[in-house]
């Protein structure tokens, strides 16, 4: 299938992007079609590895499994401790985009570089209590920050407040960088993330954990000014 591009993505900010840790795994291709329904043209998977986060999810055959039901984009977040080795097999599998941890790596830029090279956009994850300096000098080679707004490794964690200062430090000091929130966001705190700067919002329980999809989006949306 013929897959969407980041441009494409962020030219519909703010979007709302669901985090497939939540869903039901059990059905997958529903899960799907009834994002899709609710006019969802982007899906975040979130990658552990039980070493650089302490919880276990999924890799590549989930990815592919997506890519051979949808032409969605596929905003691949790798909390891994070591995500140049598997980098090439996730684009291969489908990805869209790979946002790698700047805590799991040596050398950052490097890092950003290679998954370039592999012709997907990149981005760069800090974690709550990471500072935002340390990745200014990595930021020219991605093309997207993902500010935690959670600790990294678990769905259903409460929003930390904190993640907003740093939203609206990065976006003064880079005013055209496309910026990702992800972590306890819901109709209480989403437009918060969006007046702090944000363009890309990661939800789990606030849409899986609710009966409609549709309605749980309409009010996400609505809390956007959408």
């Amino acid at each position: 299938m013929s897959k969407k591009t980041l441009n494409q993505l962020s030219d519909s900010a703010p979007l709302i992007l669901p985090s497939l840790l939540m869903c039901d795994f059990g059905n997958l291709e529903r899960e799907i079609c009834k994002l899709r329904q609710a006019g969802i043209n982007g899906l975040h998977l979130d990658v552990m590895d039980g070493h650089f986060v302490p919880n276990l999810t999924y890799g590549m055959p989930i990815v592919q499994g997506l890519r051979r039901y949808t032409d969605m984009f596929l905003d691949v977040h790798m909390m891994i401790s070591d995500p140049k080795r598997f980098a090439a097999d996730f684009v291969k599998s489908g990805a869209d985009l790979l946002t790698f941890h700047t805590e799991a790596v040596s050398d950052p830029i490097d890092t950003a570089k290679h998954i370039r090279d592999l012709g997907v956009a990149v981005g760069v994850a800090i974690n709550v209590t990471t500072p935002i300096e340390t990745i200014f000098e990595t930021i020219p080679f991605c093309d997207l920050v993902l500010v935690m707004s959670v600790e990294a490794g678990f769905g259903g964690q409460s929003f930390n407040s904190t993640a907003l200062s740093k939203v609206s430090q990065l976006k003064k000091y880079f005013p055209g960088l496309l910026l990702q929130i992800d972590g306890g966001i819901s109709v209480n705190n989403i437009d918060a993330a969006r007046i702090a700067g944000c363009d890309l919002f990661v939800v789990g329980s606030a849409i899986f954990g609710k009966n409609d999809y549709r309605v749980a989006l309409g009010q996400l949306r609505t809390a956007l000014g959408q």
